[in-house]
């Protein structure tokens, strides 16, 4: 087997799809008359449009697994640039070790072969400081640059708990000021004032950003930074009581998925403790649609059905589809039927980061609020 150098490994850079170039409306069009994956697919993209004409509907977009490393990055910024997307509920790993990594000017890299024969074992990779996911390389050295950014980040936030909302904001702001060049969609969200949550922060790069912060504070014996996750909660929320109607886009599922249709129980909890009714004062989630390879005979929430949420008062079922399919295959054919067919050039967008008042305690990095923001 011949030897690989790092600098051969990483010499293919994984290129974004651009819906824009791409216009799948024929292909959703052939998809309706067909079977299984195809027609489902097409359902799904005619509610996702039924979503951009309802001007009075919120779209809610949840990632989970490595969308962004796999390629998917600039869709999502066109999205989020043309009002297709008014807040993102996503893991770690999509918004910072990828996302914001490649804000910071970074990149993923096409592994040779095939993950089923590799040419290159995981143990020489390690060796290396090369991290793989699937097909797809990483730099480690990199990586450790992104923890280190975080940690510098964090570190000028005064003491105090934080939703990941506002660590994720001023991540934004620091790369409008330090990467302006560089397509992100921390960058992009920040700019066109959409929020983005983290539920479960700690568990990617920003988690380490955080360890560095504390155990450095208490070194020095100053204050702490923390993540308040029942603030990103309670955030997300104040989404579902500020707008009647909200769709769901689910790329994925696990924590990401649960946590946004959770936000309807949580807005009827609210609504009941200020004398409104308990059960049904507030709408369910009017639109959803999941793309997931899950099943649901594990009983794992990834797979449960949109259908299963309704029972919980989540989801409504007049509009709703699932996709049982592998996202980087069938989420770009969607979100370049919905751009072509131009719903979203009506549509404004909430600008619902403007809900949330700027903490004292929050950086702001020389960069106004809303600059950039349209």
């Amino acid at each position: 087997m011949p030897k690989w150098t790092k600098a051969e490994l990483l010499s293919r850079p994984i290129e974004h799809i651009d819906i824009t170039k791409i216009d799948a409306r024929p292909i959703i069009d052939a998809y309706r008359d067909m079977a299984y994956s195809s027609r489902t697919l097409a359902q799904a993209a005619d509610i996702y449009s039924m979503m951009l004409k309802d001007k009075d509907c919120a779209v809610i977009v949840t990632l989970a697994g490595s969308l962004i490393s796999a390629g998917l990055k600039k869709a999502l910024i066109t999205m989020v640039e043309c009002n297709m997307i008014d807040a993102i509920v996503a893991s770690g790993a999509n918004i910072v070790d990828q996302d914001f990594f490649e804000g910071l000017g970074f990149k993923h890299y096409i592994a040779p072969g095939s993950p089923e024969a590799p040419p290159v074992d995981d143990m020489t990779l390690r060796n290396l400081m090369i991290d793989r996911i699937y097909d797809t390389y990483i730099d480690e050295d990199d990586l450790r640059d992104c923890d280190d950014t975080t940690h510098k980040i964090f570190d000028q936030f005064a003491p105090g708990a934080y939703s990941s909302r506002e660590f994720i904001e001023a991540m934004g702001a620091y790369l409008l000021k330090n990467h302006p060049r560089n397509e992100s969609i921390v960058k992009t969200c920040y700019q066109k004032r959409v929020p983005i949550f983290v539920p479960a922060f700690s568990d990617c790069s920003a988690g380490f950003g955080i360890v560095l912060q504390q155990t450095e504070a208490i070194e020095k014996g100053r204050g702490q930074v923390a993540i308040d996750s029942g603030k990103d909660f309670r955030e997300l929320t104040d989404i579902k009581l500020a707008c009647k109607d909200t769709g769901l886009l689910m790329l994925g599922g696990g924590v990401p998925k649960n946590f946004a249709q959770d936000i309807v129980v949580a807005a009827e909890l609210l609504s009941e403790r200020k004398g409104g009714k308990a059960r049904g004062d507030i709408g369910m989630h009017k639109y959803a649609v999941q793309m997931t390879v899950a099943d649901s005979r594990d009983g794992a929430l990834s797979g449960s059905t949109l259908r299963e949420a309704c029972s919980w008062g989540k989801v409504d079922i007049v509009h709703e589809q699932m996709v049982f399919g592998e996202i980087t295959a069938l989420f770009p054919i969607l979100a370049s039927d919905a751009y072509h067919r131009k719903a979203w050039k009506s549509r404004k967008g909430f600008k619902f980061a403007d809900l949330y008042e700027k903490g004292d305690g929050l950086p702001n990095f020389n960069t106004k609020k809303k600059a950039g923001a349209r």
